[in-house]
């Protein structure tokens, strides 16, 4: 093994390599204040390897690239925990860099013979935000999407060369597929090739003049090896344990995919990012433009950076250098704050957060559907969905006057401004709730609705008749015969005796929809709930006028027994898709609410597709999956 070895060390030299690598002197002995650098090197080296795992799998284009990461999160074997330690990886070393810049400006380390290594160490800082910039956009989801386009856009107004660099950058001058192809070129081939080239050359000038030792005598002079590798190796570990927690607590995100025709309140930026995307919205930066906060002022601040070395010369010049550096660290962590503070606070955008995380949940929730993701691309996933369409096309189009448990469908108040005084005598603005002028439609044709239509028909529509800013006609408020008819019958159909009536007619109504699976029980009710109709004959009593009076339960055509129009809505399907949806399309027919009809046509409004994916949605006709999303962990 010996001869071996000597053999190997002869035709390589690797002895007098580890020595130069392992025996470096460290005056003053080895410190943890030594670690960051290390640190540094190692994330980068996780994400070199977890980046050529992840590109096994990874597709770079608009129709592929949310497929290809879902694919790696949530079936590719382990996929989860190496994206996870990718992403987190990414974000500890931007902490780490900003810890060893710091470390370095507060030891002097960037003092002459050391100012070339020092702006090497800024050329690799802007590259690992590139890296990160570049990288938010890879999955092509909606969070990345959006936060990146913003990007481009202060790109672009950058004087003179912005337009010219941001149609480069994103590939023409829209943005789009070959955004994502640019953006993945340089996330996977351009930067990590120019970070490995100056980490070479920073490496190479950090040995050429050693080590900045501020008290070289309070200990004697040690080697690398052993105390200080020691050191460097736990301080990974430590990182490392910190990622793998991140990874299995939180998991890395992944939104719904990225669809350009739907609008998305929740874009931010990373949390690194977000004292820049604070500072942006300061009114006096928004004067000056979005050039002078994006631009002009890190530019800046890079400027000083630059001239540290030289301003630095001297003590007051190193004491300058310190002070501003803890200034822009308390800045950047106070708007950092601010910036969570305020989104905290914002109850529109906590509802777009939590709108965002339904979207992104149930986007993996159909791609796990036996059918998996349509050829034509995840973006059809939701597009397709009522259960995320219909919400939306309620809140545009019925959310004024009805509501959905209490919201526009969306969970957002409905709201309307309302003018107050205030103390200076001026007028300000402000909201209130607006008054619903028709059902709250948050549970529609379930039990639980047809029997409080029946029984308590008043009370149901209760919310119409807070309406103080809209006139509401008192044949739309009480609906004529059927409010007096739930009022007579009121003490009769909540008699304990009539309860199997009451539940018999309740199914009766409820299979009409066909979208509720009936116990034996249930069904065995429906033609007991059938004779009710048609006789009005109860356990105890009888009904003050049959149902079959003024409903048809046997024609969608709303015709009684002997060819007699109907006077109120046909019942046969009610709640069905097929039902709503010819009721959306005209309530005035004679077989819905005929001359008594209040609520404005939208065959001509809305398209045969909204009315369906709408109708659908309120019939709660859509795909459920049998076993709960999992974490973003992958594995919970």
């Amino acid at each position: 093994m010996t001869s071996l070895i000597d053999w190997f060390d002869s035709r390589t030299g690797y002895r007098h390599l580890l020595r130069e690598v392992l025996l470096e002197p460290v005056p003053g002995g080895a410190r943890w204040r030594y670690v960051w650098g290390s640190t540094l090197v190692f994330t980068f080296a996780v994400q070199v390897i977890t980046g050529l795992f992840l590109w096994t799998a990874y597709s770079p284009s608009a129709q592929t690239a949310w497929e290809s990461v879902y694919f790696i999160q949530d079936v590719m074997s382990y996929g989860w925990l190496v994206r996870g330690i990718h992403h987190y990886s990414a974000q500890a070393m931007v902490v780490l860099m900003a810890l060893h810049l710091i470390q370095v400006i507060v030891d002097g380390a960037y003092r002459a013979p050391r100012e070339i290594n020092f702006w090497l160490g800024l050329i690799l800082m802007q590259i690992v935000f590139g890296l990160a910039l570049t990288g938010y956009l890879l999955p092509w989801d909606q969070k990345g999407y959006y936060a990146t386009q913003v990007s481009t856009e202060i790109m672009g107004a950058a004087p003179v060369v912005g337009p010219l660099l941001q149609q480069l950058v994103q590939g023409g001058a829209k943005y789009g597929h070959h955004t994502l192809t640019r953006f993945f070129a340089m996330h996977a081939g351009f930067l990590p090739a120019a970070l490995m080239l100056f980490l070479v050359l920073h490496v190479y000038m950090f040995r050429r003049h050693g080590l900045t030792v501020r008290s070289p005598q309070r200990r004697p002079e040690t080697t690398f090896w052993p105390d200080q590798v020691l050191r460097d190796a736990v301080a990974c570990l430590g990182v490392l344990a910190v990622v793998l927690l991140c990874v299995i607590f939180k998991g890395a995100d992944l939104s719904a995919p990225a669809d350009p025709s739907e609008p998305y309140s929740a874009a931010r930026p990373e949390w690194y990012f977000l004292f820049l995307f604070r500072f942006l919205k300061f009114q006096q930066v928004e004067h000056y433009g979005l050039a002078f906060g994006a631009i002009y002022v890190p530019t800046a601040i890079l400027v000083v950076f630059v001239l540290m070395p030289l301003v630095g010369r001297w003590k007051a010049g190193h004491a300058f250098n310190v002070f501003f550096v803890f200034v822009l660290v308390s800045g950047v962590v106070g708007l950092t704050g601010l910036a969570i503070y305020e989104d905290r606070r914002n109850a529109d955008f906590q509802v777009a957060v939590s709108e965002a995380d339904r979207a992104g949940e149930r986007a993996v929730e159909l791609a796990r559907r036996p059918e998996m993701i349509p050829v034509a691309g995840a973006v059809t996933l939701l597009r397709d969905d009522p259960l995320s369409q219909g919400p939306k096309i309620f809140a545009a189009n019925c959310s004024s006057c009805h509501r959905y448990n209490g919201t526009d469908g969306t969970r957002r108040k409905v709201t309307v401004a309302a003018k107050e005084s205030a103390s200076q005598g001026s007028s300000v603005e402000s909201r209130v709730d607006a008054p619903a002028t028709a059902a709250d439609l948050g549970n529609f044709g379930s039990r639980e609705w047809i029997r409080s239509v029946l029984v308590d028909f008043k009370n149901h529509f209760a919310p119409l008749r807070n309406a103080i800013d809209k006139k509401v006609p008192e044949d739309m408020l009480d609906n004529g015969e059927m409010a007096d008819w739930s009022e007579t019958n009121k003490a009769l159909l909540n008699d304990p005796a009539n309860k199997e009536n009451l539940d018999a007619l309740v199914e009766l109504l409820a299979a009409q929809s066909g979208r509720s699976a009936q116990t034996p029980e249930q069904k065995a009710l429906v033609e007991k709930g059938r004779a009710i109709f048609e006789t009005g004959a109860l356990a105890k009593g009888k009904l003050s006028a049959n149902c079959v009076d003024c409903h048809s339960i046997t024609s969608a055509a709303g015709k009684k027994g002997g060819g007699k129009e109907s006077s109120a809505p046909a019942l046969a399907g009610y709640g069905s898709v097929a039902w709503l949806k010819r009721f959306i399309a005209d309530p005035g027919r004679p077989e819905n609410y005929g001359e008594h009809n209040h609520m404005p046509a939208f065959k001509n409004q809305l398209s045969a597709r909204e009315s369906g994916l709408l109708a659908r949605w309120l019939a709660g006709d859509y795909y459920r999956s049998s076993t709960p999303v999992p974490g973003p962990a992958g594995g919970n």
